[in-house]
């Protein structure tokens, strides 16, 4: 397994927000996280990539330990993130978003760029390209010049997907990336979802959209409390009672 979580636990205070959680996520595969508000689903990311450190627990990537590591260099180990808030630089073009997601790509250092050595010039030309492409696989090539703040809410949740994948990342964790998207927006962040995955890199997807969750993820971890209430395929999660009690009901059976 590509990423894995064992026995990890978030107290703040006297509350386990997250509670003994397990999971493991392989390569290239889509790994949804369900469950109700509260649940404890975007602090399993926050300590996934280092925001906040687990109480306990071992959190391995590709058999190294990141449990502790600060953010960046859980980032630069291949684990990157959207946000529900999101988190472009609005002033900034579409492009130039996509191309601050790479600076954990650069080999050339800061003094270098700063007086245009021939090598740096020619890593930025490839960086700037390289963000060209991202967007043109993420539907916003046409839009590639435009203030990021000029971007719908559906374009600019593309654009932050394209920023991610900007460093080439292992895993992927998206927080809500659909939230707020009318259906046309989502099947179209759900056939991207699908495309990261078949091109290699690992997803773990955060969603209230159960539907989106149960159609393109491979397995699905259910949450409650803070504990594991279920795990396996879309099929299984959706049968088990624990989950339609705790979350499913009538969505389960529809």
């Amino acid at each position: 397994m590509l990423l894995s979580l064992q026995g990890v636990r978030r107290t703040f205070g006297g509350l386990a927000a997250v509670d003994d959680a397990s999971l493991e996520v392989g390569v290239g595969e889509v790994h949804g996280l369900i469950g109700p508000n509260g649940a404890g689903k975007t602090t399993l990311l926050n300590l996934i990539s280092g925001l906040i450190p687990p109480t306990s627990g071992a959190i391995v990537l590709d058999g190294e330990r990141i449990d502790g590591l600060p953010s960046h260099l859980i980032a630069a180990r291949g684990v990157t993130r959207t946000y529900q808030n999101i988190r472009l630089f609005p002033a900034l073009s579409a492009s130039d978003n996509v191309l601050v997601g790479a600076h954990l790509k650069r080999s050339s250092p800061l003094w270098r760029r700063m007086i245009f050595l021939p090598s740096a010039a020619a890593e930025e030309r490839a960086a700037r390209q390289a963000s060209l492409e991202l967007l043109d696989r993420v539907g916003m090539s046409e839009r590639a010049s435009e203030r990021a703040s000029n971007l719908s809410y559906g374009e600019q949740r593309r654009v932050e997907i394209a920023r991610a994948l900007a460093s080439s990342p292992r895993v992927m964790l998206l927080d809500e990336p659909t939230a707020g998207m009318n259906p046309g927006e989502v099947k179209a962040i759900a056939d991207l979802i699908r495309g990261v995955a078949r091109a290699g890199h690992s997803v773990l997807l955060v969603e209230h959209n159960v539907k989106l969750v149960m159609d393109v993820s491979d397995r699905i971890t259910v949450l409650d409390f803070g504990k594991v209430i279920a795990d396996g395929t879309p099929a299984e999660v959706a049968r088990d009672p624990a989950v339609i009690a705790a979350y499913l009901g009538g969505e389960a059976a529809a």
